[in-house]
């Protein structure tokens, strides 16, 4: 008997999660509950189990494809005996398995014939219709996996994509995974949110001095913590989303709304081996500034070891992106998007500044932020930093208890 494993609803929302590695061939035996298959759905990793003992039949997606929700993902072949008890497979409701085999139902697994006979029928995002024109790409001619064959992004660019030429020494490295992950969303982010960047400058001598004394009197204390100055960008920046939650938002188009978030969750975007990950500091609004500096230190070293657990690394409602000594002077930060706003955190130099009419030596620090121009105007974003601005310049007023 053929038992067909289909892909459960793992996260939130979850359309299709990608194959990154199988960890059992065709023709092995499984025991239940043995790990078969790493799956990848949004910036996190997620190890699927066998709920049955058998012998692996087949696998239907190969690394690197991705296999939507509800559709089998491998068929395992179980004991005629035990086949009455056999569970019903985890996950949304699936038609019954076709008797042709996906190499020739029309492509590989995950693919659909092109949808549509003109333009006008296709199933397709706006942004993904104008990326389509930009690349000179006949979106009907474009085979759609998405849900209900929906066109994507990613669809596109593989159809209108050419052959990079193979050369000697080359050194080629599968384009999968949480890469190819990032990549997709950085792509959707900037086609569809129309991204505006502000940029400040902002004093922090009093904050470089505050922060001093700060990790001298928790030395003291044994407190076993050490501030970095990112708690105190954290906590002004969580003081001016209440101040201003339309920068605390998303854009539900299919609703026509703007959804202003109540729970402030902020995303710090970390980078590690395998990519940029974002673990969220979740609830923000009532935390210390120590107690951030706790939880973003936990946060940093669960993500840098891969032992994060999903609900760190998703449900942000605002980002944070900063390199800390590397941060640069100036970059324009995609918006992790949903989200409608990132602010971007550069580092802090001494450099000569005018105060009360002279020439000074000051630490000094840029912020940038860049907007979805859908959601946020220009003026709000303006006035967002200057809250900010205004906390650092006076860090007292942030508290460090």
């Amino acid at each position: 008997m053929i038992y067909e494993f289909r892909l459960p609803d793992i996260g939130e929302g979850l359309v299709e999660g990608e194959v990154v590695r199988w960890l059992v061939k065709e023709g092995d035996l499984l025991q239940e509950d043995q790990p078969m298959v790493e799956i990848m759905t949004d910036k996190a990793t997620v190890e699927i189990s066998s709920p049955r003992g058998g012998r692996v039949a087949r696998r239907l997606y190969a690394e690197g494809q991705n296999c939507p929700v509800g559709k089998v993902l491998i068929e395992i072949e179980i004991d005629v005996a035990g086949a009455g008890s056999a569970p019903a497979a985890k996950g949304p409701a699936a038609p019954e398995r076709s008797q042709t085999p996906p190499a020739a139902a029309g492509g590989p697994p995950g693919k659909s014939q092109p949808v549509g006979a003109s333009e006008a029928g296709v199933l397709a995002t706006p942004a993904t219709r104008k990326l389509a024109r930009d690349a000179g790409v006949d979106i009907r001619a474009v085979a759609g996996t998405g849900p209900a064959g929906r066109i994507t992004s990613t669809d596109v660019k593989a159809h209108g994509g050419t052959p990079v030429q193979k050369n000697e020494g080359d050194v080629r490295i599968p384009f999968r995974g949480l890469r190819k992950k990032i990549a997709e969303n950085m792509v959707r982010s900037k086609h569809t949110a129309a991204h505006f960047t502000y940029v400040e400058e902002i004093d922090c001598t009093e904050l470089v001095l505050l922060r001093a004394r700060a990790n001298q009197r928790l030395a003291a204390e044994g407190a076993g913590v050490k501030l970095s100055f990112l708690p105190f960008i954290v906590k002004a920046t969580v003081a001016a989303l209440e101040k201003f939650p339309q920068l605390n938002a998303t854009l539900d188009e299919a609703a026509g709304e703007i959804v202003q978030r109540k729970q402030v969750h902020v995303g710090l975007a970390t980078a590690t081996e395998a990519g940029l990950m974002v673990p969220v500091v979740r609830n923000a609004n009532p935390l210390s500034v120590v107690e951030l500096a706790q939880e973003i230190d936990r946060l940093a070293a669960v993500t840098r070891t891969g032992k994060a657990a999903r609900e760190d690394l998703s449900g942000s409602t605002f980002t944070i992106t900063s390199l800390g000594a590397l941060g640069g002077v100036l970059a324009a930060p995609i918006i992790n998007y949903p989200e409608v706003a990132i602010l971007g955190v550069h580092k802090i130099s001494r450099r000569p500044a005018v105060v009360d009419e002279k020439i000074v030596i000051r630490d000094l620090m840029n912020l940038s932020i860049s907007v979805d121009h859908r959601v946020v105007d220009g003026y709000d974003a303006a006035r967002f930093i200057a809250e900010i601005k205004a906390m650092l310049e006076s860090p007292n007023l942030l508290g460090v208890s």
